[in-house]
């Protein structure tokens, strides 16, 4: 079996002998955000796998890719069980703002709940560029990171009994709706993201489907591509412009160290 504690510390740059406990979890997460992209890739190829421990160490740890939420998350959530936490991996329902209502492809969102004396949290590396970058507690608190402030209120929805809100760092003034998620959708075994899997990449409702888009936390903002355009946010500074699709093969292993064609 491949050692993940090993592979993910080398993956995001956590020393080996460096002890994972509560009180460093921001840095972790952060560490991941800025390492793993979240990306489409394979999705838009056409090359996806089951997902498994084995699938997701092969394409994340040793190939050195990233992934969407039901990958990036559970490839988190095995490196916390490795080191001794009690987490489990949840589906929530992302809300979509333009169109003002919860996104069509329902509970496709996964991402991780994390309990420690007596507390809950959720853990997200799988947001795209609105990654809170520390646990967030079930209680309501709001916690303040590099990329914004984030909360979970207590809510029902016809997508389960919480949602995830956030104030992004430069872009927002209002809290906006992220996504809910359901406590009792406990996910019981990695296959069943197969599921989940199946909708992102076929459904004609799916947003990842349809073309090739990979982001990432940096030290100063974000960085997004498209196959049509380069996005870089610095310090509230946002600078976009149009590329060729000669441009994108190299853009992407300039800014995200991914190998496309």
């Amino acid at each position: 079996m491949p050692d993940i504690n090993a592979l993910f510390r080398k993956r995001i740059g956590l020393p080996e002998d460096e002890i994972v406990r509560f009180e460093i979890l921001d840095k972790v997460l952060e560490k991941t955000a800025k390492s793993i992209p979240f990306e489409n890739i394979c999705i838009i190829n056409k090359n996806t796998s089951d997902i498994s421990k084995e699938s997701l160490v092969n394409k994340i740890l040793d190939r050195n890719e990233g992934g969407v939420c039901y990958e990036l998350n559970p490839i988190l959530y095995l490196f916390l069980q490795e080191n001794g936490f009690d987490v489990s991996l949840v589906r929530g329902a992302v809300y979509d703002h333009s169109a003002q209502n919860w996104a069509p492809t329902g509970l496709t969102h996964v991402t991780i709940l994390l309990n420690l004396n007596n507390q809950t949290f959720v853990l997200d590396t799988g947001f795209g560029g609105n990654l809170p970058l520390k646990p967030v507690p079930l209680n309501g608190r709001m916690v303040h990171s590099g990329n914004g402030q984030f909360r979970i209120k207590k809510q029902n929805s016809e997508y389960g009994d919480y949602v995830f809100e956030m104030k992004l760092k430069h872009k927002d003034s209002d809290w906006k709706l992220g996504y809910a998620f359901d406590t009792k959708s406990i996910i019981r075994d990695l296959p069943e993201l197969n599921a989940v899997k199946q909708v992102i990449s076929e459904s004609e409702h799916s947003a990842f489907n349809k073309a090739p888009l990979m982001t990432k936390i940096t030290d100063s903002g974000t960085v997004t591509l498209t196959g049509s355009s380069l996005t870089v946010c610095t310090d509230g500074e946002m600078k976009k412009e149009d590329i060729a699709e000669t441009q994108y093969p190299d853009l992407a292993k300039k800014h995200f160290g991914l190998s496309v064609k």
